[in-house]
Formats: C-alpha cells, sequence, structure tokens
C-alpha cells in the first residue's frame, strides 16, 4: 500500500511543484536524465545477475517482447492510414508498447499474489519490459524524432545508452554465475529505488492537463489501447490459443494491462515525441489503470 501511496504522492508534488517560482523550469529535463544515468543502470546491476534462466521466461518475456511489436503494428498502420505525424505515432508507440511493470506492477502483483508472483513480475520487467525499452525503445525514438538516422547512429544510441550498458554487464555476471558484493548490492539496490520517487516527480513536473488540449483523443486511444486492448490480446494467445495456467500465466497478464512506462515518458520527452502527450497518458493512466486492473484480475479468477 505504501508503495501505491508513493505513486500518488510524487505526481502531486511534481504537478505543485511547477507552481513554485523558485524552483527552475528545466528541473524535469535534470530528474530525467539522473533515472536514466543513474537509477536504472543501479537497478539493472543490482536485479539482472539473480534471474533464473529457464523455460519459465518464455511467457513473461512475451509480454515485452510481443506487446511492444503489437503496438508498433498496431499504430503505424493507424498512423498511415490518418497520415499522424511521425512523431505522434511513435509517442503511442512507445507509451502502448511499455507497460509500468515494475513500479505500479511490482506492489500490485506483490499484494494480489505475493513472493511467488513476485519472481515472475521480475523476468517480466528486468529482461523484458527493461530491455525492450533499452533496445527497440531507443530504435523506435531514434526514427521517429528527426527524420531517419542512419544504422550506425541508432546503433551507437543503443550501445552508449546507459542502462543497455549495464544490463550488458549484469547479464554477463549472470552467464558466468556471479554477483556484486552484499555492500555494493545494497548501494545499487537503495540507488535503483530512487527511480519511483524521482521519475514520477518529473512527470508531475510536466502534467498540464488542458481541457481543449488536441491531445484528448489520441490520450483515450493509447490508454484504451494500453488497459484494454493489450491485456485481450495476451488473454486470448496465453489462455486460449496456448491454453496457459498457473500464476506464471496470470501474473504476465496482468503485468501486461498496466499503465503506460514511466520511462518511457522520459524517452518520449528527452527525443521530442510529443512530450505533453506522453505525460498526460502517465498521470491518467496510472489511477485509471488500478480500475482495469482490477477488472483484469476478475477475469482471470473468474474463468
Amino acid at each position: 500500500m505504501d508503495s501505491i501511496i508513493l505513486l500518488f504522492l510524487c505526481l502531486l508534488v511534481g504537478f505543485v511543484l511547477q507552481r513554485a517560482k523558485n524552483f527552475p523550469a528545466n528541473s524535469h529535463q535534470v530528474l530525467n536524465q539522473f533515472v536514466i544515468y543513474i537509477s536504472l543502470p543501479a537497478l539493472a546491476l543490482f536485479y539482472i545477475p539473480k534471474i533464473e534462466i529457464s523455460s519459465k521466461l518464455l511467457f513473461p518475456l512475451g509480454i515485452a517482447w510481443l506487446g511492444f511489436l503489437f503496438s508498433f503494428l498496431f499504430f503505424s498502420v493507424l498512423g498511415s492510414y490518418f497520415k499522424w505525424s511521425r512523431k505522434l505515432v511513435g509517442c503511442l508507440i512507445l507509451m502502448g508498447g511499455l507497460g509500468n511493470t515494475a513500479f505500479v506492477g511490482f506492489p500490485v502483483i506483490e499484494a494480489l499474489y505475493g513472493k511467488e508472483g513476485m519472481e515472475t513480475a521480475i523476468i517480466v520487467d528486468q529482461p523484458g519490459t527493461f530491455v525492450v525499452m533499452a533496445t527497440l525503445g531507443i530504435i523506435v525514438a531514434s526514427l521517429y524524432s528527426r527524420g531517419t538516422p542512419n544504422p550506425k547512429e541508432i546503433v551507437s544510441k543503443i550501445l552508449l545508452f546507459p542502462p543497455f550498458l549495464a544490463f550488458f554487464a549484469a547479464l554477463l555476471m549472470n552467464v558466468l554465475d556471479a554477483d556484486f558484493n552484499e555492500n555494493l548490492q545494497l548501494v545499487f539496490q537503495r540507488l535503483g529505488s530512487t527511480v519511483t520517487p524521482i521519475a514520477l516527480v518529473a512527470v508531475g513536473l510536466q502534467i498540464k492537463i488542458q481541457e481543449k488540449s488536441r491531445h484528448w483523443n489520441f490520450l483515450v486511444l493509447g490508454l484504451f489501447f494500453k488497459l484494454m486492448i493489450t491485456p485481450a490480446f495476451f488473454y486470448v494467445l496465453y489462455k486460449i490459443i496456448f491454453n496457459g495456467n498457473g500464476i506464471e500465466t496470470d501474473v504476465a497478464i496482468l503485468e501486461s494491462a498496466m499503465a503506460p512506462m514511466i520511462t518511457a515518458s522520459i524517452i518520449a520527452s528527452n527525443y521530442g515525441l510529443k512530450p505533453k502527450l506522453s505525460s498526460m497518458m502517465i498521470g491518467i493512466g496510472i489511477p485509471l489503470s488500478f480500475i482495469t486492473l482490477a477488472f483484469w484480475y476478475w477475469v482471470l479468477i473468474t474463468f
């Protein structure tokens, strides 16, 4: 419960600080950079060396990778048909394809499924959502931001993206069955725990809800896709087509129903992909997701 209170409190703090005269106007940019260069790499270095690689990873991993591909196809087709701008399409792909599988997902899954559910949630988030964000997310952000960068530039952005470097190092340690000493693990854990408050305050600083905003139609479409269409897609795929059952399948499907990823909003903002829209999708999507998550949990325990 304390994690959920933290989510709303940090969003509110950021929103209030917009009106603080002595608070720098570009504060959200500084906070975003802290998350990307320090918090996210620390999170990878703490969790990934501890993940046990097995066939149980397939369904949880599919949530991130298939979900992002689904979002890419869905919004690319719509964007081409309706002649939307590249920046709008890129924003919707990122926000619709990357879920908040950690900062909303972890407390929700722990409350509903306990420690056993958390084992699956970590798999969905770290080798799944986290890696998709650091690779495919950066590719999409690069392609849709300012024209079409050459392949060398895209590869360079991925390889030099701090969370990706940390992931690669942590993955190597996992393969070698190695981990940091307890003191360093504690340091990485504490630094990683700063992602939620700092990222949410940064999002709150950018939320500007305007009743006459031209983003409302796209906001509704993006959130409907993320909160309803995506989990429905995975429910049919995992439960009906592949006949999946058990806690791994249920947790994976519920994780697919999480609100848009906070870091996806940061990337969209940094690449100029409709930052106002991405911030609104976080600010409205997180509280709204608690209603839609209750619906999907009911579906999972009933059918």
